[in-house]
């Protein structure tokens, strides 16, 4: 057996993607490896998405080169950069083998015997949407775990102004609803409790059925504890699914809705078709559908043009929607992207001063983490249901899991009195801004 090692940078997708990969090269004599000095392949899965994200390659390549040069390993790079850079990743780095992007995943047993043949060569090439073969996953690799990603649907048609996405994935390809099914039932017959649809915009859904529908069809398979589901895109964010909040108890209370900014100015440049006021009446909308959901979302600060109330715009919002946690950024400008070709063409484009951006992201964080810790705290006292993942980390005495609304919750425990993948109830004696800890009040039950 050969072995492979990948290095995942950025999302959830690409971590799918990773592990499709590993899977079907361990259908041609490949196994895995955590180690890269141990590897014939190693094989690194990238993100373009924010800023720095070509050193960031480069400089694993380099580390990764003398592993190639002892043990003659082939070094290959997949994911967005790939797709973006294309060949001239062969030319900025001699030493590197080949170069795929997102949609030649499938083609992969393929690409590493024509390496093996010392042919150097980049597989950037779009397929047909009506060709597109979504990889599926190996239930016998997903076996133990407690959770799973599920692709419903890749790439994006939304163009927004700062993202590079549409150019690295496409546009939006719908997995047909029955490969979902049919991959869900499968990974529950090995023990897996929680799917997550993944997708660059999973609202849009349109594989034969809508995104709330194919949530329900989902939630009606035996085996199914838990339903969760990323990334989302406001506009998309239908009456239909705001109801199946409301209806279905295995869709978990959690919502993950990038909003970007808090600036009509800035969001009408950002190519984002809502307006805050818009953004607020759905943000309440599945409030009351579903009460105690946790709402999170995304902010870029020092978008081009973002001036000081703008900026404060965004604290506004994030003060009114008390969102219960954020990922929020600095401005990077992505190659291709709208924001990237007019940054500096005109007063409403001029560039943000590195050093403001990031005391004003700074600002807007620490505000998150006030919001977070009330929120958690408002917590203490409570029972909450947790799905048990393992052992905690900084203590591996005790045991640690999830909420329904995707809270990380630390208790007290044995691996006896909380196998993993049961449900057990537990009480939050404490809280911190990223998650909370308590003690099991219950017996465990298998979820």
């Amino acid at each position: 057996m050969r072995k492979v090692f990948v290095h995942t940078f950025g999302c959830q997708m690409n971590e799918a993607d990773s592990a499709r990969m590993v899977e079907l090269l361990g259908r041609h004599a490949f196994t895995a490896t955590p180690h890269p000095e141990d590897a014939d392949l190693i094989l690194l899965n990238t993100c373009a998405v924010r800023e720095k994200a070509e050193q960031k390659l480069l400089s694993a390549l380099g580390r990764y080169r003398e592993h190639k040069a002892r043990r003659g390993a082939l070094l290959a790079v997949s994911g967005c950069v790939a797709q973006e850079q294309k060949g001239k990743l062969l030319s900025r780095v001699p030493y590197l083998d080949f170069v795929f992007g997102p949609d030649n995943i499938s083609r992969l047993p393929e690409l590493v015997e024509r390496a093996v043949q010392k042919e150097r060569f980049a597989e950037t090439g779009w397929m047909d949407s009506e060709e597109y073969v979504f990889p599926a996953a190996d239930p016998e690799a997903a076996r133990g775990r407690i959770g799973a990603f599920v692709t419903v649907m890749k790439g994006c048609d939304n163009v927004c102004a700062f993202c590079i996405v549409p150019h690295t994935r496409g546009r939006e390809v719908s997995r047909p609803f029955a490969e979902v099914l049919d991959e869900c039932a499968a990974l529950t017959a090995v023990g897996v409790r929680e799917v997550t649809l993944i997708g660059q915009n999973v609202n849009s859904y349109v594989g034969g059925c809508s995104f709330a529908e194919l949530l329900r069809k989902v939630a009606a398979l035996p085996g199914i504890a838990r339903i969760r589901f990323t990334t989302s895109h406001p506009h998309d964010l239908s009456d239909a699914l705001i109801e199946t909040f409301r209806d279905e108890p295995k869709v978990m209370p959690h919502f993950h809705l990038p909003v970007q900014a808090g600036s009509d100015e800035v969001l009408r440049r950002m190519r984002r078709d809502y307006t805050v006021e818009e953004y607020l009446e759905r943000h309440g909308r599945l409030e009351a559908a579903r009460p105690g959901i946790a709402i999170t979302t995304d902010f870029i600060v020092g978008f081009p043009g973002e001036g000081d109330e703008d900026f404060e715009g965004s604290l506004r919002l994030l003060e009114r929607a008390r969102f219960d946690n954020s990922f929020s950024f600095v401005f990077s400008p992505r190659p291709r992207t709208v924001a990237a070709l007019r940054l500096g063409s005109a007063p409403e484009w001029t560039e943000v001063d590195r050093d403001l951006a990031l005391a004003r992201l700074e600002r807007l964080q620490a505000l998150q983490r006030r919001i977070a810790l009330e929120k958690n705290q408002a917590l203490v006292g409570r029972e909450l249901e947790v799905l048990v993942e393992g052992p905690s980390e900084g203590d591996p005495a005790r045991r640690c899991g999830r909420a329904p609304d995707n809270r990380v919750v630390h208790f007290t425990a044995t691996e006896a009195e909380a196998p993993a993948a049961a449900l057990v109830p537990v009480r939050v004696t404490a809280a911190f801004p990223g998650s909370l800890s308590g003690e099991r009040t219950g017996p465990a039950r298998l979820a």
